[in-house]
């Protein structure tokens, strides 16, 4: 199964995570690397099973490479795709808009018909609001490497099996 793990390659924090995703996945799946800073319609729409890495910026705010390809999405038509985000986020320092890109980011693929897989728990997070948050789930994999570091390998094993389920 192909998977397109898109994320921007100049981001060490998020390409760091991106790297133990693909490894955590292991050889049954094809996983093709993409930097989101040099895609096009085109190459995106290429893949039906989509990992997306949004790191949440400034006041809850999507990365300026996922918000300039923001118009570009919004003219996509996604029906059939699946995707799981995953995203770096600081609970303690933005505690009110903790990991809101990859709720932003969902809610933008989800009203063009994609379908967002990979929710998880928000049990053992402390924070006081996330757009990516719905219905009790995270709308995607928060990563804390701020403040949970040593919960990060455990958390991306764990969603990984998750997510061979889900593909």
């Amino acid at each position: 199964m192909k998977i397109g793990l898109i994320y921007s390659f100049n981001t060490i924090k998020t390409s760091k995570n991106a790297e133990k995703i693909k490894k955590a996945f292991g050889k049954d799946f094809d996983i093709e690397m993409v930097n989101v800073e040099e895609i096009d319609e085109k190459s995106f729409l290429s893949f039906d099973n989509m990992l997306l890495g949004v790191p949440t910026w400034f006041d809850g705010e999507l990365p300026n490479y996922w918000d300039e390809f923001m118009p570009a999405i919004e003219q996509l038509k996604l029906k059939g795709k699946k995707v799981a985000l995953f995203g770096l986020g600081d609970q303690v320092g933005y505690p009110e808009n903790f990991v809101d890109a990859i709720g932003l980011l969902a809610i933008a693929l989800e009203e063009r018909g994609a379908k967002v897989i990979g929710l998880t728990s928000p049990e053992g997070y402390t924070f006081e609001r996330s757009v990516a948050l719905r219905d009790g789930k995270f709308l995607g994999l928060p990563l804390d490497i701020e403040n949970q570091a040593a919960l990060t390998d455990e958390r991306i094993k764990a969603w990984v099996e998750q997510l061979k389920k889900e593909f």
